[in-house]
């Protein structure tokens, strides 16, 4: 029988030996593969990518590492969410108003025309139940989406010619995702979705004849000054919010800590790229302004507004009727909206306003 003072220093060399032992357990390293919507090295949204796979690294101490897939390497710019979900890719970086031919629940976690603006619209997130209702929508699909980046509020587009009346928005062919495409189509446009890469070739040979992107952030480098003069004020996106997505099971093999990390990382990414989006447009605005002379800076018209305006209110009507969930996400919206936007009128609405008199 070991002696009670063997057993003690038994005890304790076995003690010592799991001391050591831990250290390399908890340094085990995890990889993700994250699939994005954008180009190789796109400024801006790619920024967001980059910026939160390099946080996540450095706060775990290099145990979580994230590699990206550009469009240009999985060639599915359009398919992220489908890769994210069969679990080829771990995460994704696109914007949830693609999706709404498979999901259309999906498209109200973007932007809706005439909504919100991007505080408001973090606030309803983050404070208001947006987040719990994107789950909602997210988890059949075994996937976990967070908010990505926000661009702030977008230009209207860039047209071949000028709009002076409803008319002209009869039969015009326009790239423009999301809700505000069906808008468009219930006053006789030709909405579509074209990838990035194919947006200039398009306008340039008049496959389409005109186009929204982003703002100035993005637009000037994509040279559409060059073959369009009018670009018009926004309507459409006023808060324009990317998405991080994770698959589920992805999510679910790593230590709470590395959630946490990953967590942390995503968020504090998203508040990076809204604020590099609002500078980039700002300076960009500026080189438009006084380098291309050619540029018209239009607002639609108020009839063309008008009409806008009903025809967004009659197909949110149309949406709530034929869906439950889209009528619980579009009634949260409404209601925060209602809360929110009156401190944005005596608050930054009225200062502005003072200030410009």
């Amino acid at each position: 029988m070991m002696s009670l003072s063997k057993l003690k220093r038994w005890l304790a060399v076995g003690a010592c030996a799991a001391a050591v032992a831990l250290p390399a357990q908890a340094e085990k390293t995890y990889r993700l593969k994250m699939a994005e919507t954008w180009p190789t090295n796109f400024p801006v949204f790619g920024d967001a990518s980059r910026n939160m796979a390099a946080m996540a690294e450095k706060m775990s101490n290099g145990r979580l590492k994230i590699t990206i897939d550009s469009k240009n390497k999985h060639k599915a710019p359009l398919g992220v969410f489908d890769m994210v979900r069969a679990g080829q890719y771990d995460m994704g970086h696109s914007a949830s108003y693609y999706w709404k031919g498979k999901v259309p629940a999906t498209l109200y976690f973007t932007t809706m025309p005439f909504g919100m603006t991007a505080p408001e619209q973090y606030s309803w997130f983050y404070h208001g139940g947006g987040m719990e209702l994107m789950e909602k929508v997210y988890s059949k699909y075994n996937v976990l989406s967070f908010p990505g980046g926000n661009t702030g509020n977008q230009m209207g587009g860039w047209f071949q010619k000028e709009i002076n009346s409803l008319e002209d928005l009869k039969g015009l062919k326009m790239r423009i995702p999301g809700f505000a495409g069906e808008v468009l189509a219930k006053l006789g446009a030709s909405p579509t979705n074209i990838p990035a890469g194919e947006l200039y070739t398009a306008l340039e040979r008049r496959t389409i004849d005109a186009l929204e992107w982003v703002g100035p952030s993005l637009d000037l480098r994509m040279g559409f000054h060059k073959i369009a003069p009018y670009y018009y004020t926004g309507w459409h996106e006023p808060a324009t919010e990317l998405q991080f997505m994770i698959n589920k099971r992805s999510w679910d093999r790593l230590p709470e800590d590395l959630q946490e990390i990953l967590r942390v990382s995503i968020r504090t990414a998203a508040y990076d790229m809204y604020i590099q989006s609002y500078h980039e447009s700002a300076k960009n605005l500026e080189i438009i302004e006084n380098e291309f002379p050619n540029v018209k800076i239009r607002s639609f018209p108020e009839d063309v507004m008008a009409a806008l305006r009903q025809a967004n209110q009659d197909l949110l009507t149309e949406k709530a009727k034929e869906d439950p969930l889209a009528k619980e996400i579009l009634e949260s919206q409404a209601n925060y909206l209602k809360t929110v936007r009156r401190w944005t009128d005596i608050s930054d609405k009225a200062y502005l306003n003072s200030i410009a008199q």
